[in-house]
């Protein structure tokens, strides 16, 4: 590199550079690039690294304290993170934080049940604790491995909704009990014998929950007498992403013996499909616009193609 080049560089670089110290303004040039974004990209090169996992909740903490954002998006499951967000906003059955993070049973473990992210989760519910139920602040999952647990979620809701419906889900799931408790052993026969594919029955079961939505909501609200008309919707919301995971989850394992490029990118599409569904979701519980903070990997970004 030419000496001038080096010297522009270098003369850049002090002029953007801003040491970390520990200070409580660390992060202000940080917060003020922020502006009116709806989301903010958390990203990161790799999982689990200490250092980097407690300044990613330094910066969380205040964009929810300065900023108001209303959820925080992770790279995990539905049904895990969601028993995080039960817990964080106060109406879950864990006792503390480290049971709420008791889902994540899932190779990397690590990245999820460690110190830095309990102390978030502590925190969270402490910040909730003050605040109206509707302005909680939520913790969800934007990933799409947890097939077999996603279908029980389904089953679960529905067996408290409607057992008819119920019985007709587990039927058309019972598609993927040939295969075992392992995905990928059914993504490897399905991707080489369409006959053995369950994409109809899981197609057909996520517009059976969506077509019955009003039904829900209405037999909900009569039960509870109008008590907590969001706590209704947040469990259907939560049941229809968990059908949509097992519809998007069961084509990304038929896909990944057919290519990785095809598959990365079912992935990721089902993170954005899941982020903007979750934030047209608090918009309507909020009846304002929602902010969302986003944890995940930099390469989720883009296209692989």
């Amino acid at each position: 590199m030419p000496a001038t080049m080096d010297r522009a560089l270098t003369s850049a670089l002090h002029a953007a550079v801003r040491p970390l110290v520990g200070a409580p303004d660390d992060f202000d040039p940080l917060l003020a690039l922020v502006g009116d974004a709806r989301f903010v990209l958390i990203g990161e090169a790799s999982h689990g690294t200490h250092e980097f996992y407690r300044i990613r909740a330094e910066i969380t903490k205040r964009l929810i304290r300065e900023k108001g954002f209303v959820a925080v998006a992770v790279e995990a499951d539905w049904p895990d993170a969601y028993r995080v967000n039960r817990f964080v906003r106060g109406r879950g059955i864990d006792p503390d934080a480290t049971d709420a993070l008791g889902g994540f049973k899932r190779f990397p473990q690590w990245m999820w049940r460690n110190a830095d992210v309990l102390d978030f989760v502590g925190w969270l519910r402490a910040h909730n604790d003050a605040l109206p139920e509707a302005a909680r602040v939520g913790f969800y999952g934007l990933d799409l491995y947890s097939l077999h647990a996603s279908m029980e979620a389904v089953l679960e809701y529905l067996r408290v909704v409607d057992p008819e419906a119920a019985r007709r889900a587990q039927h058309r799931y019972a598609c993927f009990e040939h295969f075992g408790e392992d995905p990928q052993a059914y993504g490897y026969a399905a991707s080489f014998d369409l006959s053995q594919s369950c994409e109809d029955e899981v197609v057909q079961q996520l517009v059976d929950l969506t077509r019955r939505a009003p039904q829900y909501a209405r037999e909900q609200a009569a039960e509870e007498d109008g008590a907590d008309g969001d706590a209704a919707s947040d469990d259907f919301f939560s049941a229809e992403m968990n059908a949509r995971l097992v519809l998007d989850a069961e084509r990304y394992y038929r896909s990944m013996f057919r290519g990785r490029v095809s598959s990365w990118n079912l992935r990721d599409t089902h993170m954005a499909d899941t982020l903007q569904a979750l934030r047209q979701h608090l918009q309507a519980r909020l009846g304002r616009p929602a902010r969302v903070i986003v944890w995940a990997h930099n390469s989720h970004v883009g296209d692989s193609r």
